[in-house]
């Protein structure tokens, strides 16, 4: 394998440097055939089509596949930190919440499982950004979105450029970039429960140089009470820096060099300690006393470079590499210790789901006096890299009366999860926590899985008249190992190894296909593979995701009214479980087969400028109108049995769990000279949140609910702008999840203000 990678790398290497396979007969010719008055703006386009999931937006009514970009001012109008609550305007999304701020988001698209938003490809500036992302890909980390400029998503067949999960779609975070003269952003918004956010950047480009450092600070004293006092908040801290020399925009040989590095770090009261149903009901933001000494750490570290040359009109090169570093410990109760004669189970969610037929153990939590060793609190401590390095080459040629823009990419990457944890054991004594015995370290779980992937995918876009066709295939190449040293061999000198290796291999081909059926309508229709990796700590039987997936749906655009309408159709050969814990499973991470299932769905997006079409518009005044919903009908195929909680035993025609069936979300903006107000409505029925059919049960479902966000800004001078956010303004009360162990609630009224200066 190594070789093969070599090979191919040489190959590019190749064709970045000879004239003859440029199309050129000398660095002459190549001098000449480079236009002049090629524009800095220019060349950031070409680059953004290299590194993005949708292009540039004024080029996505001719994407054949649904797509979805959120600029600045999509951002800017809540001021969300919450990611959560932004993809709640994209259709085909589906999210599960879990602690209300978004820290570590579940996101599933088109039926995907959204555990930890596994099963999609979670991008940063087109990088992969979870902490290891073959190995172990549920996302402990999530870029801060308080530091976007942008998000967007890809779904349909065009995405295989973006592996190595197929079957759903993508999501790419794009970080600030360099501004193209001096700029400078600082922001300041406090709040509720001292919620505070705090941003700050600065930056320039010059002929030939830029930078951008930028800061951001985001957190909260937490809206949960603990019983037992104390907090329940958390503090995110973004760091990041951005540098790029560049030759001069008409040189012959034009070339970019970007370096980005970036700290980010995380404190958070975080527990997976949920509360019963009829506790909610009385004090829906209760935590009890047994979650006292959960917390939750993290350390993120980036470094990226990436190299562009622009070696004529027709041929481009993007190089770039990353390592992407992450360690986390989250200190959170694990169980009640069952080896003691006064615990009949130590199961949380067991106990939670039955507190009456558990009396004694259910007590511990809440803070009775219990005996020494009672709760188990482990420390999972977990230390993940990913690091890599990945070429594109772009084309542009006429043939046959077509124009092409053929890409061609590879990628060898490599990444690993080592765990390393322990298990500490305490007593509760009139609701506090005492440690009886310490753990040492590596005695619960002592293990290293890791990934090593050469990914190759050559795309093609083709635009005939009215048509425009974008076939595309990509290889995945996947060596997995997983080394488990035992929970004895602290030393790792491998006196006690199990050790296991596999190769996973798979071509995922692709095709989409628009029609331009009038000036402003695109028809669309795509149909590709879908793909997702087992990962190095499956069994032996466990076999990759596999499906083909099928969309058609039409685009209208004009200046009053911007539609998408799609209709999707996920066929599972063999559908992927994740058993972990954050899902209510015993947190091995390790995927299981659930055979065949459907995904099927409509998905429909509308923007409406109501001031237009009333012909109200004026250059003082608009009024927005965004319509997102959702309908989707996800079941299983298969019977079979797992241990994974959300599942367990499955029958044919069962519904997957936590997939709603529909979903609905409307914005409307009035934006008058310097002053905007909005309001944003977030729709989510009733989800299922353990595999069955018919009827909706109290004790395994979500609650439905009705938010309203509100948003209101206004221009004091041209840099200064005061703003006032509300979210859940009606102060809705609202179960999430019930995963892994008890319900949980969502956000309650969060108001914040704030003043952001620009220059």
């Amino acid at each position: 394998m190594k070789t093969t990678s070599s090979l191919i790398l040489l190959a590019l290497l190749i064709m970045t440097l000879s004239p003859e396979l440029r199309g050129q007969s000398s660095p002459q010719k190549q001098q000449r055939e480079t236009a002049a008055g090629d524009s800095l703006e220019t060349l950031d386009e070409i680059i953004m089509e290299r590194i993005t999931v949708t292009g540039t937006p004024e080029r996505m009514s001719r994407i054949p596949g649904a797509a979805t970009y959120l600029g600045s001012v999509e951002l800017q109008k809540h001021n969300y930190t919450d990611v959560n609550r932004l993809l709640r305007g994209v259709s085909g999304v589906y999210i599960q919440e879990e602690e209300g701020y978004g820290l570590r988001p579940n996101i599933g698209i088109r039926g995907t499982g959204s555990e930890r938003s596994s099963k999609i490809n979670m991008m940063e500036d087109g990088i992969l950004a979870a902490p290891a992302p073959y190995s172990a890909p549920a996302a402990y980390y999530f870029p801060n979105i308080a530091r976007m400029s942008a998000i967007e998503v890809r779904k349909g067949s065009s995405q295989i450029k973006h592996g190595p999960n197929t079957t759903g779609g993508a999501l790419n975070m794009i970080s600030t970039p360099i501004p193209i003269e001096t700029s400078g952003v600082a922001e300041l918004s406090v709040g509720e429960r001292a919620s505070n956010r705090l941003y700050g950047s600065f930056g320039n480009r010059t002929d030939r140089f830029g930078y951008l450092v930028e800061a951001t600070h985001v957190g909260d004293n937490g809206f949960k009470e603990l019983d037992s006092g104390g907090g329940t908040g958390f503090s995110v801290k973004d760091i990041l820096g951005k540098f790029m020399v560049h030759s001069s925009a008409d040189a012959s040989l034009y070339q970019r060099l970007e370096l980005k590095l970036g700290y980010h770090d995380e404190t958070s009261d975080e527990t997976y300690l949920g509360i019963t149903r009829d506790d909610f009901e009385e004090s829906p933001y209760r935590r009890y006393a047994a979650s006292q000494m959960d917390e939750m750490n993290t350390r993120h570290t980036q470094i990226m470079a990436r190299h562009f040359m622009l070696l004529s009109d027709q041929v481009d090169v993007t190089t770039t590499a990353y390592r992407n570093d992450f360690s986390r410990a989250w200190y959170k109760l694990h169980q009640l210790n069952a080896n003691l004669p006064e615990i009949e189970t130590g199961g949380l969610h067991q106990i939670l789901s039955a507190p009456e037929l558990h009396q004694t153990e259910f007590n511990y939590l809440l803070g009775a006096s219990s005996p020494d060793n009672a709760l188990t609190v482990r420390n999972n401590s977990r230390d993940y890299f990913a690091q890599g390095i990945e070429s594109i080459v772009g084309f542009k040629f006429d043939a046959a009366r077509a124009s092409n823009q053929l890409e061609a990419g590879v990628r060898l990457h490599q990444d690993q999860e080592d765990r390393f944890q322990e298990n500490d054991h305490y007593r509760m004594e009139s609701g506090r926590m005492i440690l009886t015995t310490e753990g040492t370290p590596g005695t619960q779980d002592n293990r290293i899985g890791s990934a090593t992937a050469l990914a190759v995918f050559l795309q093609d876009r083709i635009e005939w008249e009215d048509w425009t066709v974008t076939p595309g295939i990509r290889f995945e190449n996947i060596w997995f190992r997983n080394r488990n040293y035992g929970t004895v061999d602290l030393d790792r000198t491998g006196s006690d190894l199990v050790e296991t290796e596999y190769l996973v291999q798979v071509f995922v081909p692709g095709i989409g296909i628009s029609w331009q059926a009038a000036d402003r309508l695109h028809l669309f229709t795509g149909v590709h593979r879908g793909f997702s990796p087992p990962g190095p700590s499956s069994s032996s039987d466990t076999k990759s995701e596999s499906s083909v997936n099928y969309e058609l749906g039409f685009r209208y655009v004009d200046s009053a009214l911007q539609t998408e309408v799609v209709g999707f159709y996920n066929d599972y050969s063999n559908l992927l479980g994740s058993d972990l814990a954050a899902g209510g499973g015993t947190g091995t991470t390790a995927r299981f087969n659930a055979g065949q299932a459907e995904v099927y769905g409509v998905e429909l997006a509308a923007d409406l400028e109501i001031a237009q079409l009333l012909n109200m518009s004026s250059a003082h005044l608009s009024i927005p109108l965004n319509l997102n919903y959702t309908y989707t009908v996800a079941t299983f195929l298969s019977s079979f049995e797992s241990d994974f909680g959300p599942w367990g035993s499955v029958e044919v025609g069962d519904r997957i769990p936590f997939i709603p069936e529909h979903q609905f979300r409307a914005g409307v903006h009035l934006n008058y000279r310097d002053f905007s107000v909005g309001v944003n409505s977030i729709y989510s029925p009733a989800m299922r949140t353990v595999a069955g059919s018919g009827s909706l049960e109290r004790m395994n479902s979500t609650d439905s609910y009705l938010l309203l966000d509100l948003s209101t800004s206004y221009q004091v001078l041209e840099s200064v702008n005061l703003f006032v956010n509300v979210r859940n303004l009606l102060d809705r009360t609202y179960i999430v999840s019930d995963r892994p162990s008890g319900v949980r609630p969502g956000l309650p009224r969060t108001a914040m203000a704030g003043v952001r200066f620009q220059m």
